[in-house]
């Protein structure tokens, strides 16, 4: 009798194992990355005939924290190539993940535990990244380029204004191709050093974002348990970034951060994924003033497309922000910042965009101003931002 419980318990220890490391992650991505429509997203002919005019530039995409093949389709999640592709995406920043908290709510959100460490290990990734922040996030590096190598030129990842310029002229020809730009969601990545600003320079990152859902190092978050400002650590980071003339992203950053490095940088500023809160009142959303500040800057602001940010899972809410900022500051700082693969359930996915095409159209913006929203003004904001090469500083 013991020894048959010992061959009961060692096979559901084996199919415990099984489902941890081949199951659990997918179900996980199937749920917390669905839609609040179901598709086929179809819009009216009008606005896929302008959409497939467009260019779509997306400043926020979860997708590398999964573990779909980028190269792969799949039914599941809000992106993949070919679905980027379909919703005419030519530019995609791939954000990159490493740290949430459990527990975590707009009302404040410790930073004491952390759920990545099991998603890292059931989906299999290498061990060095399951106890390292960074090492995540050089992971997740590593896995764009990767994919980028084996697209057969459909992706590549941006470095420079001279890759910029390619990918657009390119385009011309071939207007399914993909341009990638690495971004990094909170320098809590940095492991407290930092040096470390350099190492992800070097692993590729463009766009980095000093907070998340929670306090970190560098500062507060928007959504963390202080939301205070800079610490003297964070003041350091800002500057580093400031010298090697990396894009700093505000989103999830606490009102006095937005203040403190407003104030340190001249340069350009971007809001990744947000909404506003005349039209959405959270504190993850952005004041009228902080709008203002931002675009004093050149900045462009992403707006979100998920229910908490834009207060409802209809497409016309998106546009409505989108209205509102572009009223009260210009055409010109608008932008989209979808948040896919994001644990959020959007409208749509990254195939459907002509349904948000649909509803700018009903908002009553012109052709021109949805071309500059939808990508326009981020690839104004990347040809002033990106360093000439590698490695120099930009030269504003």
């Amino acid at each position: 009798m013991l020894r048959v419980s010992l061959y009961v318990l060692a096979g559901l220890l084996v199919i415990a194992v099984i489902g941890f490391f081949f199951v659990a992650a997918p179900v996980v991505d199937a749920r917390y990355n669905d839609t609040s429509s179901e598709p086929p997203f179809e819009a009216s002919d009008e606005a896929e005939a302008l959409h497939d005019r467009l260019m779509v530039a997306d400043l926020h995409n979860d997708f590398l924290l999964w573990s779909r093949d980028l190269l792969k389709t799949y039914e599941r999640g809000h992106s993949d190539l070919e679905r980027l592709q379909k919703g005419r995406v030519g530019l995609q920043t791939f954000s990159v993940v490493t740290k949430v908290p459990f527990g975590r709510t707009y009302a404040g959100t410790p930073s004491d535990s952390d759920q990545i460490t099991y998603l890292v290990a059931a989906q299999r990734w290498p061990i060095r990244t399951w106890t390292s922040l960074l090492e995540r996030a050089l992971y997740q590096a590593e896995r764009l380029h990767g994919y980028a190598d084996r697209s057969n030129g459909q992706l590549t990842v941006l470095r420079t204004q001279a890759d910029l310029e390619n990918a657009m002229m390119a385009r011309v020809d071939e207007p399914d191709r993909v341009a990638g730009l690495l971004a990094i969601e909170g320098l809590h990545a940095l492991e407290g050093d930092v040096d470390n600003v350099d190492v992800l320079i070097d692993a590729g990152y463009r766009m980095m974002g000093l907070l998340h859902l929670h306090d970190n190092a560098v500062g507060g978050s928007s959504t963390g348990l202080e939301k205070g400002g800079l610490t003297p650590f964070g003041r350091r980071v800002v500057q580093r970034l400031n010298e090697r003339g990396v894009i700093i992203d505000l989103a999830h950053a606490s009102s006095a951060v937005i203040d403190e490095v407003l104030a340190m940088s001249d340069r350009p500023l971007v809001v990744s994924h947000t909404g506003v809160r005349a039209t959405c009142d959270t504190p993850r959303n952005l004041s009228d003033g902080q709008i203002r500040a931002i675009a004093d800057r050149d900045g462009v602001i992403g707006v979100g497309t998920w229910p908490t940010v834009v207060c409802s899972t209809e497409p016309a809410a998106i546009a409505d922000a989108m209205r509102h900022v572009a009223d009260l500051v210009g055409i010109e700082h608008v932008a989209l910042g979808s948040d896919f693969d994001g644990t959020v359930t959007p409208p749509f996915d990254a195939g459907g965009l002509a349904v948000l095409t649909e509803a700018l159209i009903n908002e009553g913006f012109s052709e021109r101003e949805i071309r500059q929203i939808m990508s326009g003004n981020v690839v104004r904001l990347l040809r002033r931002t990106l360093p000439a090469s590698a490695t120099a500083r930009p030269t504003s």
